[in-house]
Parts: C-alpha cells; structure tokens; sequence
C-alpha cells in the first residue's frame, strides 16, 4: 500500500514538472532591444525595432508561439557603456535574446558578452566583420551585412564598371569606417585601381573641410566615403558645397544614402552606392512589406527597416524549430543555417559564420530614392576571415 501510494505521488509529482516545464515554454520571451534611441543613430535604431514590430504584428504578436515581452536600451552608439548595457540584459533582466545594434563597436563588446554567455545575438545592422568572424559562435547571427560584403562590391564596380584607376576613402575612425575601406580596397586594387590615401577623422567628429581641401588638391579618378545617418548628411552636402561632387565622383556603401536622402537634397543626385536592398525592386515581397510598414508608421521603410523586420524573420525560424525552446541552442542554430530566408532584399541565406549570403545592388540615386541599377555581385558570402566554428 505504501509502495503504491508512493508510486502515485511521484507519477504526480512528474506530471506537475512537466505541466510546469510546459508553461514555462508558453511563457513569455524576453527580447533586449540594445539600440541607438539617442544621438547620430537614433532614426536607425527607430526603423530597426519598427521592423522587428512590424514582423511580431504579422505572426499575431508571436514568434515560435511564444508572446515577446521587450526591455530596451539605449546604448548611445558608446562602446564605453557597451558592457555593462548587455550585461544588465543577460545578468539584471534575463533575456532570452538580445536584439542590437548599430554602431560597430558597441555590436563588438555585445558579441564578446553573448559568446561567454551562450545569450542568443542577432545583429540587426552592425557590420563589424569580427561578428561573424573571430568572433563568430553558434549563437551570434546577423541580419544585415559585413562591413566587408558592400564595400567590396562598389570596389569592384569602381574599377570595372566606372573605369576608375585611382581613388581616395574617407571615414569616420572606428572599426566600421576602417572595414568599409579596407573591403573597397581589396575590390578595387584586385580589378586594376590603386587607393592613393585613406584619410580619417575622429567619431563622431563632422568637420570635414580641411580633408575636402586635401581631395581637391590630390584630384584622385573617384572617392569612396564611408558614413551614416546625421555625419552623412553632412558629408555627402559639405563635399557638393565644395563643387567636388562635379570632377571627382563620389561613390559609398548604401549607408551614405540610406534615410538620409530627404537632408541631402540635390547634394546627392546621381551618386552611386552599393547595398544588399535598394528601391524600385518591384517585387511582391517587397511591394507588400513596403504597404505594410507605410501603413503602420507613416513612413516609407529603408534598409535599416529590412534588417530589423529580417532578425524576426530568423527569430522565428529559430524558435519554431524548437518549438518556442530556445535553449536548444544547436537545433535553432541549424534551423536557420538550413533556411532560404524569404526577404524584402530578396531570398537569401546564412553561411557557416551565421552571416547573410545575399546579393549586392548598385543603386543611383534619383529623387529621395536609392533607384536599383542592377545587381553588383550576385550572392556575396563574407570571408569570414577567423570564423573557427
């Protein structure tokens, strides 16, 4: 009689555990949404999460059949606070995912934090190709590019499409700004042209005359510039005061015109740039996410949109392989490894270091539009230069 009641309590007690794992897994998922919500980034981080939302609204306000429960923070594009802002996340708030950011080295240190915590990462915009190199791990994903994977294909455009044989970047000096370079370095020197001069200037510093005076005086076939949001616009609007933009063609990675186009004005008509989406791609993918996000926001969607409505999409992925478990680390993992990711940008999937494997656009600008030319380089994988996984 013991043995009995002793059997029927614990078959009992399993069946609570399991009841309670079981809603464990429907409970909420904790996203940390780590982005710039302040500062020279602040409208890119706004079109991240606005993205990431706009893909939740779409699956009913649920990923992998797990409802989202937000923390946000500012990380003011400041790697000094980088740290100890992911580390309140994964320590403080116990996310289940980390959803960030913009600024490279800030992304940097939220990728050191996610590896020695087995945190899920997905970067949704920060190119730094340490990410999915060096730093590479099987729970750090990105939905956006390498700094490397657009920098290269306007390199290579320069030098075979645009003829030019001589050129001249420009950068803020971070991580970002010296991979952009280095990768329209390596595009154009490897199709016949020579980088004359990289010339730098401190982030987030827009004092650019003294550089354009030196432009002027070094009169290079072209020049590749590397900026974003407010330090573009003034960039791309200082170098047409300076009647450059009329003898020395400036060419850059998409960012250079990406959400910035109603600032810049004529300043950057007919500038060519190089980017994993562009306008007028005419597709029903794209036609429909640019219906939705318009009707939601009140906006007309950019890249930055794309890569936050694209983290969901490889959230999801993830989740729903594991069905909302997402400490099945390998499962999710593969999950998406193993995905054709249906995006605005158009299909693409994710290589072995867990970045996008995607096509690379030449865009002109025309109007406030980043026009699609044609197609730079058709599925461009990063090298992914010290990725051991």
């Amino acid at each position: 009689m013991k043995h009995r009641i002793a059997r029927t309590t614990l078959a009992a007690l399993t069946l609570v555990a399991f009841a309670t794992v079981g809603h464990a897994q429907q409970g909420k998922l904790k996203v940390g949404m780590m982005l710039p919500y302040s500062g020279t980034y602040a409208a890119l981080g706004t079109a991240i999460e606005n993205g990431f939302r706009l893909r939740l609204q779409e699956q009913g306000g649920k990923l992998g059949g797990r409802e989202i429960e937000f923390v946000k923070v500012d990380d003011e594009s400041d790697p000094a606070k980088a740290t100890d802002n992911v580390n309140k996340l994964i320590k403080r708030d116990n996310v289940d995912v980390i959803v960030g950011t913009v600024h490279s080295g800030v992304a940097m240190a939220m990728a050191k934090a996610a590896k020695e915590s087995g945190t899920v990462l997905i970067v949704p915009n920060a190119g730094a190709d340490a990410v999915t190199g060096p730093m590479c791990a099987q729970n750090i994903f990105r939905s956006s590019f390498s700094n490397w994977q657009p920098a290269y294909a306007m390199g290579v455009v320069a030098a075979k499409q645009e003829g030019k044989k001589s050129a001249m970047t420009i950068t803020w000096k971070y991580a970002a700004g010296d991979e952009s370079t280095a990768g329209f370095k390596e595009g154009f020197e490897k199709n016949g042209g020579k980088v004359v001069k990289q010339l730098t200037v401190p982030f987030p510093n827009v004092e650019f005359q003294a550089l354009l005076t030196e432009i002027a005086a070094a009169k290079p076939d072209a020049v590749y510039a590397f900026f974003a949001g407010g330090g573009a616009v003034k960039f791309v609007k200082d170098y047409a005061a300076a009647g450059l933009d009329k003898t020395i063609p400036l060419y850059g990675p998409g960012f250079l015109t990406d959400g910035t186009l109603d600032a810049q004005g004529d300043a950057a008509k007919g500038m060519l740039t190089t980017l994993h989406y562009a306008d007028g791609m005419e597709t029903p993918r794209d036609k429909s996410f640019r219906t939705a996000y318009a009707k939601e926001y009140k906006l007309q969607p950019d890249v930055y949109a794309v890569q936050g409505y694209d983290a969901a999409q490889m959230l999801a992925i993830g989740l729903n392989a594991v069905k909302g478990d997402i400490s099945k680390k390998a499962e999710f993992a593969s999950a998406i490894e193993s995905a054709k990711i249906d995006s605005p940008r158009g299909t693409f999937t994710v290589g072995k270091s867990h970045n996008p494997v995607q096509d690379i656009y030449l865009r002109k600008v025309e109007g406030k539009e980043n026009k699609m030319v044609g197609v730079a380089i058709k599925g461009l994988a990063d090298p992914s230069r010290g990725c051991k996984l």
